[in-house]
C-alpha cells in the first residue's frame, strides 16, 4: 500500500471496495467477490487505465494435481481452486467489458520470499 501512496503515476486507489458478482461453482447462487486492489493510474502514454488486482499464494493460481485417493486437504485445494477460478473468471468478464485490466499478483511479482 506504500507503494500505490507513493507511485507517481498511481492516480487513486482503493482496497476492497469494488463487487464483482459471480456464481459459486459449489452451490450455484450468485455471491460477490471482492477484489483486493482496484488502482487508477496514469499510463505511459498519458492515458488512464484501471486496473483491479487480485493478491494470491503462488500455490492456489494452479488447479491441484489430481489425487486417487482424496484427502481432506486436497478437497479443501479444489474447494478453494474452484472459488477462485470462478471469482477470476468473473472478473475477467467485468473489467473487459469496462475496458480494465485484471491482474492476479502472487509472491513471485512481489518478490516476497518465504
Amino acid at each position: 500500500m506504500n507503494y500505490l501512496d507513493s507511485h507517481t503515476s498511481v492516480l487513486e486507489w482503493s482496497s476492497e471496495e469494488l463487487i464483482i458478482p459471480y456464481r459459486s461453482p459449489i452451490d450455484g447462487k450468485v455471491h460477490r467477490y471482492f477484489p483486493d486492489f482496484q488502482v487508477k493510474k496514469k499510463g505511459n502514454d498519458s492515458t488512464i487505465e484501471t486496473v483491479v488486482v487480485e493478491i494470491k499464494p503462488a500455490k492456489e493460481t494452479t488447479p491441484p494435481a489430481t489425487q486417487n485417493k482424496p484427502t481432506k486437504r486436497y478437497l479443501r485445494e479444489v474447494y478453494t481452486w474452484g472459488i477462485n477460478s470462478a471469482k477470476w473468471k468473473a472478473a475477467e468478464s467485468f473489467c473487459k467489458d469496462r475496458k480494465w485490466k485484471f491482474l492476479i499478483m502472487t509472491e513471485k511479482e512481489l518478490g516476497i520470499k518465504f
